[in-house]
């Protein structure tokens, strides 16, 4: 039994974790007296030598114990060096001296070298905790409004303070130690209260703020080892201990009473708790030894024999704490069973439970009701932070979920006073989101947690470029925006005492913000810091900024603008970089992987490192670890195969180190959990990293990642940690996803990686070729993420021109009659090319309708079949239907997806609704076609056009006539600019234009110019796959053997429109009915077979013809001219391409030119009479193209003036545009 003396108590953190010293000789542990004797011989030796240079540390590491001056205790102690901190004179180290179980700062010049037989003895100070004494909480539900005591994972504020106040109320103190557990002392605790013995662990366990719960796994007993061994085990190991925030225990709401009766997963401990005190007066006898206190200025007495060396310490460091946790699954609000990672800047207790979380009553209620399942690992650790009104910078997966910071934001606002600022108006909190579409989910998260807290009237604020709606802007009774950087900045520009109010900033996915709006966000910020450096009176003023990965201008923006951050990264690639580990990519010959792996062990082996070396197979860890023993380096291997244990292998790995020998170890990934290791300085990758992988190969160094924000011309120097890739020639599958990570790490990236990823994203794109067209690039002719965006990015012929507008529908590109049906977005929509003379679908239409009008030919089908067509009866209207994906079976009713093929829409039906439809009314190919209004994006680089603006154009155009000019066509999309809202004048047989599209979403401010658009189009339309001439004809032949449906279906060959009319096409828009006119072409087809046609573009002027033959390199060229043709040969990277044209008009052979160089042949036409041509050749070519770089159209011709000034919307009654006669078809010039 050992006695603790009432002196002082002793360091308590919790009934888990307290030290105590032994006062009196105990078996196992070393005497008070010795310690006496060791203080007052570290005290005359330190201060005889103090100056000397021998004891003097030049360089101190963190986790070593050294001898620390402590100003406190006015002596010489042992001191554990937790971390360290940078004042303006010096550095400062805060210590745990393991004598004494204190805390303590201590300059550097008064740390001294531990001298080795100060070292020999035993830390006094011994870790304890209370024998299968576990904790108990509250547990409330919110939803049932019921209570319940559970198993808890940290113990209640409440039991802390009962156990503190049995300690000081106590005139003595003993134990007796049952079992030793991970170096800490398990014991039954005992004191005297005014004459009463208690047992502390059993008053606990009846106060029911604990449980006894028998400890998992083998415990070593006290009576069952040697002194030698009790002393080892028993030695405390100090940890960190900073004077936690204890959350009061929670409250019961609604008046409710907790139950008597103890939660589940506690009947087993029933037998203890009815007599709880029984041990209390039994186990208290002769055999109890005393306890000394921490006290320091001990006199010597006398000397006593050392039994044992000093146990090995090792702690991270208190400035940058790198975590392992586990978390049990007590409760359904807990944070998961899985191991996670956690890298803090300092120290955080996490929580765990909702019912714990620093959160008012009313919101955990409302996450409760809403099913919430956390929190999560990550907001279990930014919750507290964030409610403490501290600074926050968290990187982690979930960096885009804005429940990581709205509930503690939330409970800020609810409880913070801020009755200095009630007489201003403005927001106390600004969210600063990377565009509207996560402004709006924000905003709706707020609006869904606000029931339960008072008012706050949140605004989300998208402006557009509207001066007006800035000015006008009022936000008298708003506490919190919600908006997006641009916004932010137009508000400032009319407002510029917008954020004098604002206590809270946050910035909502900070990686895409700083990466999209750098220059917004810092301008935002500068005002922030600006106007909380004129705020009046002690207002909280706090920057929340959380991502899913590290930037490089976090780096200012904490330096510049936060203010003791914490920061919380739960991404290990990411707090790699944020550690300054040091990304090195070397490339090699997979053959040569070997020899390049000796060349940098040769310099860790000069260097004095601890390297990892991983591979992913057994066989290259066997044949690595020969070849290194073959060149005289010491290393050890691990993998699944081999016969040492991890315990072996991990001791053998410490034990290289400190002996002197660079420590280095081959293994495979799978057996980098087992091992444990985190103090890596070298991580080589012998065989290329998955994603996944890599973010485990970096945490084996996580103890050497840097501490604190560092300028870049610092970090070289400072970098502690090296990740070496070996790229070889087939490192191919995860190039691109470790070429985005170097990238944002700006780490040197060779050009062997830039090449190997662009093959891998090339053969990406491949896989993609059946799948549709992407939408993006069809919209705005951009994709802002090809990399991620599952949607293919190039032509392809089976599915871009399997259905094509017919000619007919496109009589005058320069004008044609649209009616819009089905709106997908602002400038995408679905609908129908109206014929001006007879519209055939009109007349199928009114068939349709009274056919069906018969009761008799309402005929249901029994089964369906896809891509067959249906009828479908939506009150009087008949719609021709097709079904677009099997049935699925829901209960009885069978559930059909169909699209609306002459509408474009799609729905889904029950399966008795569709019915036969004659196959006269199947005739008439689909006449849906893609509409998208051309040169016009959304603002502020959004992808995605903001409801406001869809709606609009939703009410505007929908089911009403438009007039527009055709841009360019591929398969059954068309792009039109402009597209201007008409109506008739029957009349007068007059068109009246009421509204121009592209200018209407203009004034809106929500939108902006994109005069790339067209240009990308026809560039990507340029770049698709060319059949030649054997081909087209094969490619033809199978679509004119089909008929009916299958002929609306079927791929149509390729050609170029090449009269007037067809010259606002692109070159690759195909006719409905192409044929060979000539027998000349189909002669030509076995010289074709044997040769490649080149790709040629032509433009014209009055004059001359140019033709520019896109070949590279050409040998052995020839042309030959005539008066109506030409005829083009030449070799070029070992393929023979001839190009024999005939022309649509005569030339003079005499005066045309070819002239090759290295990338083209441009062939000179001079035209025998001037003027322009319709088209180039008499039959049609697939490789002939109009080249739109270089064509001009004469302003006469063009029916819509260009120009930004004649592109405004009209009034009502305007004429400018379009004036035809319904009768005659023909266009006024007025």
């Amino acid at each position: 039994m050992l006695t603790l003396s009432r002196k002082k108590s002793p360091l308590i953190e919790d009934p888990s974790c307290f030290w105590i010293a032994v006062k009196e000789y105990v078996p196992g542990f070393v005497v008070e007296t010795v310690y006496e004797n060791l203080n007052a011989e570290m005290e005359q030796f330190y201060n005889t030598y103090k100056d000397s240079d021998e004891v003097k540390q030049e360089e101190i590491e963190l986790g070593q114990v050294y001898v620390a001056f402590s100003e406190e205790l006015k002596c010489w102690c042992r001191a554990l060096v937790k971390s360290v901190q940078c004042q303006i004179d010096g550095f400062q180290f805060v210590c745990f001296l393991v004598d004494y179980a204190k805390y303590c700062y201590v300059a550097s010049e008064n740390i001294r070298v531990l001298a080795e037989a100060f070292a020999k003895i035993p830390h006094r100070a011994k870790k304890c905790g209370l024998h299968c004494t576990k904790p108990l909480t509250l547990y409330i539900d919110y939803c049932e409004n019921t209570a319940k005591i559970g198993p808890a994972k940290r113990w209640d504020t409440a039991a802390i303070e009962h156990f503190r106040k049995l300690l000081e109320e106590a005139t003595e103190v003993k134990a007796t130690v049952q079992t030793i557990e991970d170096e800490v002392l398990q014991v039954f605790l005992y004191v005297t209260i005014r004459d009463e013995k208690i047992c502390v662990n059993d008053d606990l366990v009846a106060k029911h703020f604990a449980h006894y719960k028998e400890s998992e796994g083998t415990a070593e007993s006290s009576s069952d080892v040697s002194d030698d061994e009790f002393l080892f085990c028993a030695e405390c190991v100090p940890v960190e201990f900073i004077g936690p925030t204890f959350l009061a225990r929670p409250k019961l709401p609604f008046g409710e009473e907790v139950s008597s009766h103890l939660g589940p997963g506690l009947a087993g401990c029933n037998s203890v708790l009815e007599k709880p005190s029984q041990r209390s007066h039994t186990d208290l006898n002769d055999n109890m030894v005393p306890v000394a206190s921490m006290v320091p200025g001990l006199p010597s007495k006398e000397d006593r024999a050392v039994w044992t060396e000093r146990v090995p310490q090792f702690l991270n460091s208190v400035s940058v704490q790198t975590h392992i946790v586990e978390d049990d699954q007590q409760s359904f609000q807990n944070v998961g069973k899985e191991k996670n990672f956690v890298f803090l800047s300092k120290k955080i207790e996490p929580s765990s439970f909702l019912e714990t979380a620093p959160l008012f009553d009313g919101l955990k209620k409302e996450l409760a009701c809403s099913k919430f399942s956390g929190p999560t690992f990550t907001q279990s650790y930014c919750w507290p932070a964030i409610a403490w009104g501290c600074d926050v910078v968290a990187i982690s997966h979930q960096g885009n979920d804005p429940l990581l910071y709205i509930p503690p934001v939330l409970t800020l606002l609810q409880e913070n006073d801020y009755q200095a600022l009630h007489n201003t108006s403005g927001p106390l909190a600004l969210i600063v989101c990377p565009g509207w579409k996560k402004a709006q989910l924000v905003f709706d998260l707020l609006k869904t947690f606000m029931k339960g807290c008072r008012p706050l009237y949140p605004m989300l604020i998208i402006l557009g470029q509207n001066e007006e709606a800035a000015s006008q802007m009022e936000m008298r009774r708003c506490k919190v925006v919600v908006t997006t950087p641009y916004n932010v900045q137009r508000l400032l520009e009319h407002n510029t005492r917008l954020l004098c109010r604002v206590c809270h900033l946050v910035l909502d996915e900070i990686e895409v913000l700083f990466s999209d709006t750098f220059e917004q966000v810092f301008t935002i910020l500068a005002c922030y810091k600006k106007a909380t450096a004129q705020a009046q009176g002690n207002l909280p003023h706090q920057i929340i900024a959380v991502g899913t990965q590290w930037n490089k201008h976090i780096t200012p923006l904490i330096k510049e603008f936060m203010t003791d951050p914490y920061i919380v990264i739960t991404v290990i690639e990411e707090a790699a970089i944020f550690g300054n580990v040091q990304q090195v990519v070397q490339p090699c010959m997979n053959s040569n992987r070997t020899a390049e792996l000796l060349k940098i062990l040769d310099f860790t082996q000069r260097n004095f490192q601890k390297v990892l070396i991983f591979t992913d197979s057994a066989t290259e860890v066997e044949m690595i670890h020969k070849s290194l023993k073959s060149n005289s380096i010491v290393s050890m291997k691990k993998h699944r195969e081999s016969k040492c244990n991890a315990a072996c292998v991990l001791e053998r790995w410490r034990k290289m180190y400190s002996s002197g020998t660079p420590a280095v170890l081959v293994l495979t990934d799978d057996c980098l959990q087992s091992l444990g290791i985190t103090d890596a300085t070298w991580v080589i990758h012998f065989s290329f990293p998955s994603p996944a992988v890599f973010g485990q190969r970096l945490q084996s160094m996580s103890d050497n990642f840097c501490t604190g924000i560092k300028d870049s011309a610092v970090d070289q120097e400072d970098m502690k940690a090296t990740s070496v890739i070996l790229l070889t020639e087939d490192s191919s599958c995860h190039a691109p996803g470790i070429l985005d990570y170097l990238k944002h790490a700006e780490a040197e990236i060779p050009e062997e990686l830039y090449d190997l990823t662009a093959r891998v994203q090339e053969s990406e794109e491949d896989k993609k070729f059946s799948r549709p067209l992407c939408a993006s690039l069809k919209t705005f002719g951009i994709c802002r993420n090809r990399t991620e965006c599952p949607d293919r990015h190039q032509i392809n012929l089976s599915i871009d021109m399997a259905q094509n507008i017919a000619d007919e529908m496109i009589e005058t590109p320069e004008c044609v009659t649209i009616l819009p049906l089905f709106i997908v977005h602002a400038t995408n929509y679905f609908g129908r090319i109206v014929k001006k003379q007879k519209d055939q679908y009109a007349v199928l239409a009114k068939e349709m309708n009274d056919y069906f009008k018969v009761p008799g030919h309402r005929i249901s089908v029994n089964t369906t079949e896809k891509s067959v067509f249906y009828g479908l009866l939506e009150g009087a209207v008949c719609h021709r239907v097709q079904v677009v994906e099997n049935p699925a079976k829901d209960e009885n009713v069978y559930k059909v997806t169909i699209k609306y093929v002459d509408e474009g829409r799609t729905s889904q039906v029950n399966s008795e609704q569709l019915l036969h439809l004659p196959v006269k009314f199947q005739s008439l190919p689909p006449q849906a076609v893609e509409i998208i209004v051309c040169s016009v994006k959304p603002i502020d680089n959004e992808v995605e056009w903001n409801p406001k603006v869809t709606d609009h154009i939703n009410r505007k155009i929908k089911g009403k006539f438009h007039h527009a000019k055709v841009m360019h066509t591929l398969g059954k999309t068309v792009w039109v600019d402009p597209m201007v809202g008409v109506t008739s004048l029957p009349t007068i047989k007059m068109w009246i234009n009421e509204y121009n599209i592209r200018s209407e979403i203009l004034s809106m401010g929500l939108g902006t110019d994109n005069p790339e658009h067209v240009g990308a189009i026809q560039k990507l339309c340029r770049q698709m796959p060319v059949l030649d001439h054997a081909e087209s004809l094969e490619y033809l032949s199978t679509k004119e053997d089909t008929a009916g449906l299958e002929e609306a279906s079927s791929p149509q060959a390729p050609s170029i429109q090449e009269n007037t009319a067809e010259s606002c096409n692109s070159p690759v828009t195909p006719p409905s009915n192409y044929v060979v006119q000539t027998k000349e072409a189909e002669d030509s087809t076995v010289h074709q077979q044997k040769s490649c046609h080149p790709p040629i573009k032509w433009f014209q002027d009055d004059v001359s013809v140019s033709l520019r033959v896109q070949i590279l390199g050409a040998t052995d060229s020839k042309c030959e001219f005539s008066r109506e043709n030409v005829n083009f040969s030449a070799y070029s990277e070992g393929k023979f391409y001839v190009a024999d044209l005939e022309l649509y008009q005569s030339v003079i052979a005499k005066k045309s030119t070819c002239v090759i160089t290295d990338r083209e042949a441009v062939i000179v036409l001079v035209k025998e009479e001037k003027g322009e041509w319709c088209k180039l050749l008499k039959n049609k070519n697939v490789h002939v193209s109009l080249d739109f770089e270089h064509w001009e159209e004469s302003e006469d011709e063009r029916p819509f003036t260009a120009g930004s000034a004649k592109l405004n919307c009209l009034p009502a009654g305007s004429e400018d545009w379009f004036e035809s006669s319904e009768d005659t078809d023909t266009e006024s010039d007025e």
